[in-house]
């Protein structure tokens, strides 16, 4: 027999007030995004307004911060503020992650060995775009000394009990069969979809409905339970983590030299010119009757708009310009004078967080002389060389690029002898890195390429 207990619990609990949460989202939209969420709030909000006169977001921020909160009750609007000068709020979030991203943060939590977490790590750093894993585990294992052939196999078997189900299969049969491993066993006919989708692909795909009954030994509507449990399953797991959909590309940033130094400034020209309402603001001081916890909101929210807005617009510009000074050679000589660094070094230097400059790097674009550049282009691996020091990837790929140009197209070089071109040149990578770089570039095979 249970019994009802009366008890008390203390709790500690970090909560994201509204504004903190208007101002992740702000930071990590892109440019037309932005946009589009400016002239919704405009439309919304009466307090809000577009200026048709040139000024500055400064001197608008000064027009939000003219109308003090201790001028209204905002004590019927919601529960809890936040102070004005919060330090790194986006600390309190997560920003948005790749799938090796979400793989990793499942390994953490699993208690494993470094040594199997290491080898984990690698077998995650080897799926492709759709969560499978195209190498072989002895071309794995010939990437890092000492590794026995079973190790690499139990860290294997550890990425596939990971979600998405079915990640890290060698082959479409092997993904398929994860995912029906992973359902309750007392799912309709689930041995039978998995006897099928280990040895009877082929009748499915050939739609041989008959000849698959006759093999299976079962009958007619065992057969249609278990295909359509078959193709409820999801034949490519790792596509709908850390999608990017094509969009039209705006930059955030404008750099443009002015003797002999690289400036930096906001393509402010495309957001609209928001500010608060003075008229309506004073209107609402001035008239207490009624209801106004609404019209309250309604102002609140606009300030903080417009003092994120120029929040967006701080961060953005500081992050962009410390990328510049760090790349200074990238845009003097080329993709060739890139430099390897990674988010975190700009986020020691600027004082933030990472997860703040992931997001102010993230979808956002940078015009040039040499072209519009992702931020994320600049945040490439680091590769070493053989005179000791390191190279970027994106330096690789320069060099490729280079490489294929120059070869003759009645004997193009395969990518065995790109490697070796590489290594002439000081840096150390593997073949199978060289193909991945050709095939990100869009390059085709050394037989595509023969004229």
């Amino acid at each position: 027999m249970t019994h009802a207990v009366l008890g008390l619990r203390l709790k500690q609990q970090l909560t994201l007030t509204p504004r903190l949460q208007q101002s992740v989202k702000l930071l990590q939209l892109s440019a037309l995004e932005c946009v589009q969420e400016l002239h919704q709030a405009i439309a919304q909000n009466p307090f809000l307004e577009e200026a048709l006169e040139n000024g500055d977001t400064h001197s608008q921020a000064e027009d939000a911060d003219s109308t003090t909160s201790e001028d209204l009750d905002f004590s019927s609007v919601g529960a809890g503020s936040a102070s004005e000068d919060t330090p790194d709020w986006t600390e309190w979030t997560a920003a948005p992650c790749t799938l090796r991203d979400q793989l990793r943060e499942q390994l953490l939590v699993l208690g494993l060995t470094e040594r199997d977490f290491a080898l984990a790590n690698l077998i995650v750093d080897a799926l492709d775009d759709d969560g499978f894993l195209r190498q072989s585990l002895a071309e794995l294992a010939a990437m890092e000394p000492g590794i026995a052939s079973g190790e690499l196999e139990t860290a294997l078997r550890i990425v596939q009990t990971l979600e998405p189900s079915g990640i890290a299969a060698r082959d479409l049969a092997e993904c398929l069969a994860l995912q029906l491993n992973a359902l309750d066993g007392d799912t309709p006919e689930r041995a039978l979809a998995i006897e099928i989708v280990q040895s009877r692909l082929e009748l499915v795909a050939a739609r041989d409905h008959e000849r698959l009954r006759e093999a299976l030994g079962c009958t007619e509507e065992r057969l249609r339970l278990a295909l359509e449990l078959v193709r409820s399953l999801e034949p490519r797991p790792g596509s709908k983590l850390g999608s990017f959909e094509p969009r039209a590309i705006v930059p955030d940033v404008i750099v443009r030299k002015e003797k002999k130094r690289w400036i930096v400034s906001i393509n402010s020209a495309i957001y609209p010119r928001i500010r608060v309402n003075q008229q309506y603001a004073e209107q609402f001081r001035q008239v207490r009757e009624g209801e106004t916890a609404l019209l309250a909101q309604h102002l609140q929210e606009a300030r903080w708009l417009v003092r994120n807005l120029e929040q967006r617009f701080l961060t953005i510009q500081r992050v962009a310009e410390a990328v510049v000074a760090r790349q200074r050679n990238f845009f003097d000589y080329g993709d060739l004078a890139m430099r390897p660094h990674t988010l975190r070094e700009i986020a020691d230097e600027l004082g933030l967080h990472e997860s703040t400059v992931s997001r102010a790097t993230s979808h956002k674009y940078m015009a040039t002389p040499r072209g519009v550049v992702a931020f994320k282009r600049f945040f490439s691996r680091q590769l070493a060389t053989t005179s000791g020091g390191s190279c970027s990837a994106t330096a690789i790929r320069a060099l490729l690029r280079e490489f294929i140009a120059a070869e003759d197209r009645r004997n193009p070089l395969s990518d065995v002898q790109l490697t070796e071109l590489l290594a002439d040149r000081g840096v150390k990578v593997a073949r199978r890195t060289v193909t991945k770089y050709r095939r990100s570039m869009q390059l085709p095979a050394v037989d595509f390429r023969r004229a």
